[in-house]
């Protein structure tokens, strides 16, 4: 990386003279990298006084033209007005990104409701049901005169835009996706041995027809993309993502493991109306950590592909992972620009996400604009591995291993490794993880200064194979989490800046720019925060009271210019995120106070068992044993591959006591309990017989795991 690159400490305050002591330059230096893109297709559609659809155009390029909210004046900003969409519920995590049109805010609830809310005044104009069965919402599509959302039942519905009254249904994914399916295969339907999944994704709607997508790739759903009529929700054509017999692709796996393949498309898609492509980003396969039942590249498994949008036909695709064990599906919504390459104008589609480098493709034909190198990677036989993965051009906008100066740092006795290291039967830590890089936060493409802005986590992933009952423990207990936002120049692909923050922005964390020169983007703890968008300077921040796991979206009533953002929490990469149903609307000068401040997330994986206290434990931890909560005892049978085989894992202490750790002399194998990052106690390696005491004298939380079985992890709490 260049001196354009830097990254800094967590602040609220990060910016200027922080940024520019990092850096070795003026905050205007980084200003003045900013190149002015050329003017953006007409047909990727009108965002101003309406924010039509999520991330605002069919380029997904989440801005906004309008500029009434400036840099100078965002800091008058306040609440224009609030409405507690459920009641008030904080039970349910929510991510739906609102859209506003002619002054009226559409979105959906995790409890499967879809409403109409006046955007001058926060009043509901109507609220539709769509079902009982609960699943994340992403936002809605409108026509002229229609609404069209999901449901969890797997319904696509189209809602009167006045009334919301149904105008049709369509049941799709037909088969209960909790039953096993029937045999034998089918493959007209897809009903081939897997979960059928559920739909997911915002919808997308262009010249007649809705696009439509789904989950399961984690349940060995068979992926397939939709097109609806958008006036009769008949079918008008179904892309599957994992081709059968005859299908191009198909001879990418192995045997039949095609018919459990997941490569899901479980993110909305871009659209260019002058192409008539529909890009589309499909998931990782399926298994997910093991690669040893579906040799190949598994296509169209962790691939960007562009589909005629009228037929549904592959016209090209590209593959960021071949024959991925690692969870880098690289589902994003993928961002449409045209910009200026050594002086020529290319149309561009930007494609990449987890695993922390972006691909810049000519979207006509997916030809790569700074160039990829296929590079030879580690191998390991029993996943079948591909012997390279892709590497673009220009660099990438996160580091590509663990580091132990930010919240990667491993914890202590797994195996660890980078991007692409593999793994087999020892759970194994890699950075990126299966959470990113940058997960599914929307981006944002900025033609004032020609910048992609992007939300990141800096958070481990700790893999296995997921035989005889090991896990993909995804994120080892214990660890610390954070992240931050970057801004990446398309035009030869690489970083502008990268800044550290308190909080991981992978996960529905979108950030809108505007006209303005203000950015906006919230966090996992409620408060979402205005920028400066060419050094991420913070200008201004309000508590929302719940996670902001959605876009920020602009719009215009009457000429005056609101922001709204709806803040409901998350459950992802943070248990604890605070949960809500808070709609906000703000303007300049606006009255309405922020919402108290809810109790933010751990920023360590917590060990969250229920706590036994020391003396309903006899004073003893037991190793490689799972604590059996019924009795108040310890198993019975020796555990190696369980995150809580520590008995109890989550133990109450009192200051002055002594605990002994004991391996039970019927265990077959060593066990150890040693505390990380902060030192406390250290058992050593104690064979089955064995034990060690330690008397607590300091109060506090103390994480440990096993040194022999490092998953095995627990922490004791001295008060």
């Amino acid at each position: 990386m260049d001196r354009r690159t830097f990254i800094s400490g967590s602040s609220a305050a990060t910016g200027g003279a922080l940024l520019a002591a990092i850096a070795g330059a003026a905050p205007a230096d980084a200003a003045s990298l900013g190149h002015a893109a050329p003017p953006q297709p007409s047909s990727f559609g009108r965002v101003g006084r309406d924010f039509p659809k999520v991330c605002g155009n069919y380029g997904n390029q989440n801005y906004s033209p309008l500029r009434q909210i400036t840099k100078r004046n965002v800091k008058h900003l306040g609440g224009a007005w609030h409405t507690n969409l459920e009641g008030g519920d904080t039970t349910n995590p929510q991510q739906s990104t609102v859209v506003a049109e002619h002054g009226v805010l559409y979105v959906q609830t995790q409890q499967q409701n879809v409403f109409a809310v006046d955007g001058r005044t926060g009043a509901v104009k109507w609220k539709t049901n769509v079902g009982a069965d609960k699943t994340n919402m992403r936002g809605v599509a409108l026509s002229d005169d229609l609404v069209f959302t999901i449901s969890g039942e797997n319904n696509v519905y189209a809602l009167d835009k006045s009334t919301g009254a149904v105008r049709w249904k369509t049941l799709l994914l037909t088969e209960d996706a909790g039953a096993e399916n029937p045999e034998p295969c089918d493959p007209a339907n897809g009903q081939c041995g897997g979960s059928i999944g559920s739909l997911a994704g915002a919808v997308v709607y262009w010249d007649g027809l809705i696009y439509v997508g789904m989950q399961g790739s984690t349940a060995g759903a068979r992926g397939r993309a939709y097109a609806l009529n958008a006036e009769t929700g008949e079918l008008a054509w179904t892309f599957w993502s994992v081709p059968g017999p005859g299908q191009y692709g198909h001879d990418t796996w192995e045997g039949e493991s095609w018919k459990t393949g997941g490569a899901v498309p479980w993110i909305h898609p871009a659209i260019d109306p002058d192409l008539g492509l529909v890009y589309w980003t499909f998931g990782n396969p399926y298994p997910r950590t093991n690669g040893e039942t579906r040799a190949g590249d598994n296509l169209f498994a962790n691939c960007l592909i562009a589909l005629d949008a009228k037929t549904g036909e592959r016209r090209w695709h590209f593959q960021s992972v071949h024959h991925d064990i690692w969870d880098y599906d690289n589902v994003m919504a993928p961002v449409l620009a045209d910009i200026k390459v050594k002086g020529r104008t290319r149309k561009v589609v930007v494609y990449g996400s987890k695993v922390g480098m972006y691909f810049v493709l000519d979207r006509r034909d997916g030809s790569p604009i700074q160039g990829v190198e296929e590079r030879p990677v580690p191998q390991d036989p029993r996943q079948k591995t591909a012997p390279t993965q892709p590497f673009p051009g220009g660099e990438s906008f996160l580091p590509q291993k663990p580091r132990l100066d930010n919240p990667t740092r491993p914890v202590p006795f797994y195996p660890v490794g980078g991007a692409f290291d593999t793994f087999w039967d020892r759970a194994t830590i890699i950075f990126p993880g299966a959470g990113g890089g940058a997960d599914w936060g929307h981006v944002s493409f900025n033609p004032n200064t020609g910048w992609i802005y992007v939300g990141y986590g800096l958070i481990n992933s700790a893999y296995s194979n997921t035989i005889g009952g090991r896990v993909n423990t995804s994120r080892p207990l214990g660890e610390y989490f954070g992240g931050g936002i970057a801004a990446v120049d398309p035009r030869d692909n690489t970083v502008v800046w990268s800044i550290e923050k308190d909080w991981s922005l992978a996960h529905g964390n979108g950030i809108l720019t505007t006209a303005g020169r203000v950015m906006f983007q919230g966090g996992p703890d409620g408060v979402l925060h205005a920028m400066d968008d060419e050094t991420a300077e913070v200008l201004w921040s309000f508590q929302c009271g719940a996670g902001v796991h959605t876009s920020p979206i602009a719009y215009e009533v009457d000429g005056e210019q609101y922001l709204a953002v709806f803040a409901g929490g998350n459950g992802l990469p943070y248990p604890d995120i605070p949960r809500g149903d808070h709609l906000w609307a703000f303007k300049l000068r606006g009255k309405v106070a922020p919402a108290a401040t809810p109790l933010p997330p751990s920023k360590r994986n917590q060990v969250r068992t229920a706590a036994v206290t020391a003396a309903a434990a006899g004073n003893t931890v037991t190793l490689g044993r799972v604590w059996n909560a019924t009795t108040g005892a310890p198993g019975t049978t020796e555990n190696l591959v369980a995150q809580n085989a520590m008995s109890p894992q989550n133990l109450t202490v009192p200051k002055g006591t002594t605990i002994t750790f004991v391996n039970p002399a019927d265990n077959h194998y060593a066990h150890g309990a040693v505390v990380f990052f902060e030192y406390e106690f250290d058992s050593g390696t104690l064979m089955p017989g064995e034990s060690f005491q330690h008397t607590f004298e300091r109060t506090g939380e103390f994480v440990y795991n096993d040194p022999i079985y490092p998953q095995n992890t627990a922490k004791i709490v001295v008060t």
